[in-house]
């Protein structure tokens, strides 16, 4: 495909406008230098190039509009369009995120209603929205660990967090000034409880437990971990990434986190992607809420407003007040929902993980073979070992098929990562039709593994240099 640059010819135009009745007077005059046309090299294009320049590129996008995306720990899921209406809303879109709060009672209301939704689906007794994504709750999280234990006097300088944690967990520990000690795994996935015991001391701050954890799996020992951190004093703090794994089914406050980070973004109705948009609200039990951050939404008789009269808190981590238009997605989903449904989404997304994993077991190893929760990891060290074939040639390999790949080499401690979550809103047909690729996937890899480490071969950009693309990126057209 040309670039538009290279469709350029002197004198195109893609529109034109009547001659000015104003005297004339020299460009130079009127128009700095660096904006003349003539100095930005443009291009000159009819409408209908410009149109259909843009329009093939538009085609060579992916997205879960266009196709099924089983890009594991992203929920890359289909939602549903009327949120995005309704997050839309003039009242919403033109009201100023600093405006009084006598013109935004509306918002306010949303905001409050919201957090108490929040609370009672996992079990927490207050939740702040203020976190703009997940990576930034968890942040926030751990200063409300810091400031519960300096308000108790003690001085706390490490964090645990198990090999199977999403990776911005340690570098939160780490930028509240704690040092990061790793947990190990159990040959079943979960947590080391010996390894654990050994770790936690009075001088740990507590635990990032992902869970379920990156692996798909959930922690079967949740209770004895969550004995082993209190025992000694400490917090328990829940990566909630992966909520749509578990919603109805388990409260985290009720089997003994003290802190919960989610991700609207990801479980609760917005496209995620691109960095954005996002919203990683905080929840905490009964003895940390002191410490959520301000302002906070109250409800003062029959009316909502700002309160900043929390004098152990936290501080703001967010400017204004969050990324509101998300709030409302994730609002008009629960409602939409309902207990009901949303108990039934995380029974779909767990059905339809397990039915990939049980299709796809005979074709790949599994390095940790019992049901898994939203997402299955797989591994391609059978390809590796017997054909050379390797996990990035196979999801390159998938792109000529038409599907975006799923995460691959994470978690770390799966060699040859192939993390595979469908979600909730794919049908059967869809899953069958991916199984059925990955399977012939497999076979070429053990027929023609050539062919395989040769792919994509119909995409209009082929095998990249992935290693130098990263550390010399060339971005820039040079006409």
């Amino acid at each position: 495909m040309e670039l538009i640059f290279e469709k350029s010819r002197p004198g195109r135009r893609a529109g034109t406008i009547p001659g000015s009745d104003v005297p004339a007077a020299p460009r130079e005059e009127v128009i700095p230098r660096e904006f003349l046309r003539a100095d930005l090299d443009l291009p000159e294009v009819a409408e209908v190039d410009l149109i259909r320049h843009y329009t093939a590129l538009s085609r060579r996008n992916f997205g879960v509009d266009v196709g099924f995306y089983p890009l594991g720990s992203c929920t890359m899921k289909y939602n549903p369009k009327i949120n995005e209406d309704m997050a839309k809303l003039p009242a919403f879109t033109g009201l100023h995120p600093y405006a009084p709060a006598a013109f935004s009672q509306g918002n306010l209301q949303l905001m409050y209603e919201l957090r108490g939704y929040l609370s009672e689906i996992f079990g927490m007794a207050d939740f702040t929205l203020q976190p703009a994504a997940g990576a930034h709750g968890k942040l926030t999280g751990i200063m409300i660990f810091k400031k519960y234990f300096e308000k108790r006097g003690e001085k706390r300088t490490r964090l645990l967090i198990p090999d199977t944690a999403h990776g911005t967990n340690p570098a939160s520990g780490a930028l509240c000034g704690y040092r990061t000690v790793t947990v190990r795994s159990n040959s079943e996935g979960g947590v080391d409880i010996e390894h654990l015991a050994s770790l936690m001391t009075e001088d740990v701050a507590g635990l990032m437990l992902t869970n379920p954890n990156t692996l798909g799996l959930f922690e079967r020992r949740i209770e004895k971990v969550a004995e082993i951190i209190h025992g000694k004093g400490g917090l328990l703090y829940g990566d909630g990434a992966n909520a749509n794994a578990f919603l109805g089914k388990a409260r985290p406050g009720d089997i003994g986190f003290d802190v919960i980070q989610l991700n609207l973004h990801k479980t609760f109705s917005t496209p995620h992607g691109c960095g954005g948009p996002g919203s990683g609200p905080v929840g905490v039990g009964e003895k940390l809420t002191d410490y959520l951050p301000l302002p906070r939404v109250i409800k003062r008789d029959d009316r909502f407003e700002w309160s900043y009269d929390h004098p152990d808190a936290i501080g703001r981590v967010r400017t204004f007040f969050g990324n509101f238009n998300v709030m409302v997605k994730a609002y008009a989903y629960i409602r939409a929902l309902g207990p009901e449904g949303l108990k039934m989404a995380s029974e779909i997304a767990v059905l339809n993980a397990n039915y990939i994993k049980v299709r796809l077991t005979p074709y790949f190893d599994l390095p940790y073979d019992r049901p898994c929760m939203h997402e299955c990891v797989f591994s391609g060290n059978r390809q590796v070992r017997e054909q050379g074939v390797h996990t990035s040639d196979m999801a390159k390999r998938l792109l000529d098929y038409g599907y975006h790949p799923p995460t691959i080499y994470f978690p770390l401690i799966a060699p040859e990562a192939i993390m595979i979550e469908p979600s909730e809103t794919e049908s059967m047909e869809t899953l069958d039709a991916f199984c059925e690729t990955m399977i012939r996937i497999a076979g070429e890899a053990q027929d023609n593994p050539d062919l395989v480490k040769a792919a994509p071969l119909t995409t209009p950009v082929k095998r990249l240099d992935d290693v130098r693309a990263a550390r010399e990126p060339d971005v820039c057209w040079k006409g």
